[in-house]
């Protein structure tokens, strides 16, 4: 079988499957779940909340950051993440 040809696919099509294969580990989806309850929090506050070390759920919101399913501000060393309401 060929290689997908994703140019054939529109834009929405190709992001939202993006969005749809991060949102594939369960540990993505329970940090999501986090953000949609708990808005504004910090890294250390999903850490608290999730049986996940810093390192790992680091690592899952870069993977989230890539498809931009929330947001994040920058207070001196820490990052508050919430989610996008359009998402």
């Amino acid at each position: 079988m060929g290689l997908t040809k994703t140019d054939t696919y529109s834009t929405e099509i190709i992001e939202l499957s993006g969005i749809i294969k991060a949102l594939g580990h369960p540990a993505r989806m329970a940090i999501v779940s986090y953000l949609a309850n708990t808005p504004n929090c910090i890294t250390n506050d999903i850490v608290e909340e999730l049986p996940l070390s810093q390192a790992t759920v680091s690592q899952h919101l870069r993977e989230l950051r890539n498809v931009d399913p929330h947001k994040g501000d920058i207070e001196g060393t820490s990052v508050s993440y919430a989610l996008i309401p359009k998402n």
